[in-house]
């Protein structure tokens, strides 16, 4: 099994309509379709707006979700979010507390964060302003959000 650092937070920035199968094409597809065509998906599992935890890739597997760290995250991703606006359900927070839980039941070690937390601080001020996010993904603050997990 791999070793899980992080267990890494994010949205798709995309309609709460969309089902997690929408998000696996996107990311699988073939590019001629509008697609990444990735050999991956971006995360081990998606949470759809109902609440429904998907779990679209092995996590012994490596997924598409933080370039440069792939090989020590699980990612997880929320159907919804636009820039800086958090539109999750009461479903998805639930979900989502409960999914962080027994991932750091599994990985005790491991560290939540959002995909955003993995951004570089340009100014060397010990923080990640937000000018300087690679996105604003998740729409909030993982860490804190999750710190008592």
């Amino acid at each position: 099994m791999r070793k899980i650092k992080y267990i890494v937070v994010h949205c798709t920035a995309g309609n709460q309509q969309q089902k997690a199968k929408d998000v696996v094409y996107f990311h699988t597809g073939p590019k001629s379709k509008g697609c990444y065509g990735w050999s991956a998906p971006g995360y081990h599992y998606i949470i759809e707006a109902d609440g429904t935890v998907v779990n679209t890739w092995p996590e012994e597997k490596i997924s598409n979700g933080v370039k440069g760290h792939n090989s020590e995250c699980i990612n997880i991703c929320w159907i919804g979010g636009y820039g800086s606006v958090d539109n999750r359900t009461t479903a998805q927070k639930h979900a989502l507390i409960n999914l962080v839980k027994t991932l750091k039941a599994k990985y005790p070690n491991a560290e939540v964060r959002g995909h955003r937390d993995f951004s570089v601080d340009k100014n060397g001020n010990g923080i990640i302003d937000p000018w300087e996010r690679i996105k604003d993904c998740p729409c909030f603050d993982a860490i804190t959000e999750y710190k008592h997990i």
